[in-house]
């Protein structure tokens, strides 16, 4: 009697003859190298299986849930404020004087590298909008940058305003 069975590349179905079964071949439709199954050793044979291991199924589900926790957990890290900097900074009117130092404080802390006070800085300054604007414009067409500011080449303090300015808007 001829073993059928259908090649693994293509899906024909094939027909050998029954002494081909347990020896390769190749297909007559895809030329592939193929297993001819040996129905009679099937019909023999019993095919031990092996249980799936819960224990590590159970491991990989663990570590997948800790991976996308941990995920989430640096996802919301990103959403908090610094823990030293106001979430948003009080409306209060502020002298003209104490904008101007908060203005030049946020230059100076950006000259010298110091982001995280400046950015702290510039929270205070952009609630003043519109005054902040006024007091850099002065800084800006100023002959003589004010005197904490001297040290810093002109073309880097014009960077420097200008970076405050699109902050405030």
């Amino acid at each position: 009697m001829p073993i059928t069975f259908h090649c693994n590349h293509c899906g024909k179905k094939i027909e050998a003859q029954d002494r081909a079964g347990g020896k390769w071949g190749k297909c007559p439709a895809c030329h592939n190298r193929i297993y001819v199954p040996d129905l009679n050793a099937e019909q023999q044979e019993e095919l031990k299986l092996a249980p799936i291991d819960e224990t590590d199924e159970e491991k990989k589900r663990r570590l997948i849930a800790e991976t996308y926790q941990l995920s989430q957990d640096i996802l919301r890290e990103r959403e908090i404020p610094d823990a030293g900097a106001p979430v948003s900074a009080p409306a209060q009117p502020a002298s003209e004087q104490e904008l101007t130092h908060s203005i030049i404080t946020y230059l100076r802390r950006m000259a010298d590298g110091d982001l995280d006070t400046a950015t702290q800085t510039a929270r205070l300054i952009v609630p003043f909008g519109r005054r902040s604007l006024e007091i850099l414009d002065r800084m800006a067409v100023s002959e003589m940058p004010e005197p904490e500011l001297a040290d810093i080449p002109p073309q880097v303090l014009a960077g420097l305003i200008r970076n405050l300015r699109e902050q405030i808007g």
